[in-house]
């Protein structure tokens, strides 16, 4: 029997099959946990609705996977980059039982600010991060009293999958 299902979200110009998610999927299916790795890619293409795709449709595409899955027992939600972003935002409007957010932008244009249910949250950030500033998403995190892990790394934090994997197994295992 599965102790919950994880939806992991791969970022902008990214994929299912991307390192960080695939590390994490490793983990979920470790731990006892099922897991599923949307594709966002065609919509990512969207650069007529804006530079970084169609957030609002991905968004959506997130929620109605999360609500599916929701229906039959705890669901996780995890996410890299916009993958955090939409994470966040879907859980709002789904039972999450947790949060796992790697790099998330806490403004995305003409969205609404980077918010997110009251649930177990941790978060990977790099210091480095060369399109999101740590300090926003230092504030972020400690407004909601969220884990928070800061690595010396860049946006794509290719030094870090280990230790974002190793972040996504303590949460895990503490639900």
């Amino acid at each position: 029997m599965s102790r919950g299902h994880c939806i992991l979200s791969h970022g902008f110009e990214s994929g299912p099959d991307a390192t960080k998610v695939t590390a994490l999927a490793e983990v979920a299916e470790r731990l006892g946990f099922t897991h599923e790795r949307p594709d966002y890619t065609d919509l990512d293409a969207r650069r007529e609705v804006s530079n970084v795709g169609d957030v609002p449709a991905r968004l959506q595409r997130l929620v109605g996977l999360a609500a599916a899955a929701a229906a039959r027992g705890p669901v996780v939600l995890a996410g890299s980059s916009l993958g955090a972003y939409i994470s966040g935002i879907a859980s709002l409007q789904v039972p999450t039982q947790a949060l796992f957010l790697m790099v998330p932008p806490t403004r995305m244009g003409p969205m609404p600010a980077l918010d997110a249910a009251p649930v177990p949250t941790s978060v990977v950030h790099a210091w480095q991060d060369e399109l999101i500033p740590a300090a926003d998403v230092i504030a972020w995190a400690q407004a909601r009293s969220a884990r928070l892990l800061l690595v010396q790394d860049g946006h794509r934090l290719e030094r870090h999958v280990e230790a974002s994997a190793r972040a996504f197994e303590e949460l895990l295992a503490g639900l």
